[in-house]
């Protein structure tokens, strides 16, 4: 009809005065080319998105599992085209050169020695330049990127910078151009291409179970264990599903890590559209950790730590990984800064608890509540002007102390600049009524004019 992209759309219906206008959706298209970059992981992992509508595939070392190049190119030319889409493609070893094919040539594989024969004929703007480039270019008459591998690069360099001869360097495969892909590379992948399509959640387990078991061998030879496992389920029709468990110890048992996709399973069945089945199945180890293999005594005192493990397994498959959390000491002089809180699931493997000494060390000394955000109180006169307050009120209500200790002074770390770097003077007090309390005045009587008491924490 004589229409060509980006056309102004007075013109394109003075052509065309019939032509259908929908407005452009940039999210929409955006998350249609990445359901196609997610079916596109049937051929490689290594799948990054380029532009609003170009994907780079790196098949380096997949293309003889479907039968070469030429066999995976025309299977992806099919199938998408059975999508309903109009595609384009080529291969060759640089990621320039095949770009520069499928947009400015033809679909094609391109070997190592025709590369700079089957570059020439094509515009410069094969080689990725902006617009300015390419017009000042042809203001040059260098149309052809024969033009340029036959002009002297000094000249270029001076005149353009050294984008268009990295372009050039690297569509010649001179330079090399590695690819981003969108999602991390599976250190072990294991996958499983049905005849028949499968629907069922018992199917689709004991699917699971059977690719679990040839991740064994790769897992054992690293000497590790899975800590986060993603099952990657491809419907027929190219939706492409992906579900994640982690276990909360390093995992090399095939019954643990199919319970964990039980789990998540029964969690996503309502909302778990299998359509007419999937066809294909694989299972990826995107995070391992060295595995240390025990044997247990014959008393088998080791049962309740293994059965806890399960347990948080078990739930936050089922829940999330933010369910279940525990603490984590850091050091630091601060108290509430001394611990944090984590998932379960990350932190049992860590070992990090606090040992039977240091609890009883601080037994004495340290409130059985500690607020997360001390509050503050309003003191009243002290026996004298650096001890403790000899009457305080707090949530409206006003404590005579009977007995003090302390002060006990604490020092922040010297790299804090915010409001809690001031150094702090605890005092442990009981009142009258029997109460006992943790508080502290921030800041140094000597030095600071401006000091505020606060409760931190109250004793059994």
């Amino acid at each position: 009809m004589g229409l060509r992209s980006g056309q102004g759309l007075a013109e394109a219906r003075a052509i065309c005065p019939n032509v259908i206008v929908i407005d452009e959706d940039q999210a929409a298209e955006r998350r249609l080319l990445e359901g196609i970059a997610d079916w596109c992981d049937r051929y490689t992992p290594l799948v990054a998105l380029e532009g609003k509508n170009g994907l780079f595939l790196d098949i380096t070392g997949c293309a003889h599992l479907m039968g070469g190049e030429a066999s995976l190119l025309g299977d992806i030319f099919k199938r998408l085209t059975q999508m309903g889409f109009e595609v384009r493609g080529a291969v060759s070893s640089s990621p320039g050169l095949s770009w520069a094919m499928c947009r400015y040539g033809s679909d094609c594989i391109v070997s190592d020695e025709d590369r700079e024969e089957r570059l020439a004929p094509l515009p410069v703007a094969a080689l990725r330049l902006d617009q300015r480039t390419v017009v000042a270019l042809h203001k040059l008459g260098l149309k052809r990127i024969a033009d340029l591998i036959r002009t002297p690069r000094a000249p270029l360099a001076r005149r353009f910078g050294t984008e268009v001869l990295l372009r050039l360097d690297q569509a010649l495969g001179d330079d090399d151009e590695p690819i981003s892909p969108r999602r991390p590379v599976a250190s072990l992948s294991a996958e499983r291409r049905l005849a028949d399509p499968i629907q069922s959640p018992e199917d689709i387990l004991f699917i699971t179970r059977q690719i679990a078991q040839c991740l064994l061998s790769g897992l054992e030879a690293r000497g590790a264990g899975g800590r986060l496992f993603e099952l990657v389920l491809f419907r027929i029709d190219g939706q492409v599903s992906r579900i994640s468990a982690g276990a909360s110890r390093p995992l090399r048992d095939v019954d643990r890590i199919t319970a964990l996709f039980t789990e998540r399973l029964a969690c996503l069945e309502d909302h778990l559209d299998t359509g007419f089945g999937y066809e294909i199945l694989r299972l990826n180890v995107l995070h391992h950790q060295p595995f240390e293999s025990t044997q247990s005594d014959l008393a088998a005192t080791d049962r309740r730590h293994l059965s806890l493990s399960t347990f948080v397994d078990q739930v936050a498959a089922r829940l999330g990984s933010d369910c279940l959390q525990t603490y984590q000491l850091r050091e630091s002089h601060i108290p509430e800064r001394a611990e944090v809180f984590m998932p379960a699931i990350e932190a049992l493997p860590l070992g990090k608890q606090v040992s039977a000494a240091s609890q009883t060390h601080f037994r004495s000394e340290r409130p059985v509540r500690l607020f997360r955000v001390p509050e503050p109180l309003e003191s009243f006169a002290a026996e004298i002007p650096d001890g403790p307050p000899a009457r305080f009120r707090w949530r409206r209500l006003t404590h005579q102390v009977a007995r003090a200790e302390g002060p006990e002074r604490i020092s922040p770390e010297w790299w804090l600049d915010d409001e809690e770097g001031a150094t702090r003077d605890y005092f442990r007090l009981e009142s009258t009524a029997g109460y006992r309390f943790w508080v502290f005045r921030k800041g140094l009587y000597e030095r600071d004019t401006q000091q505020h008491w606060f409760m931190h924490g109250l004793f059994a």
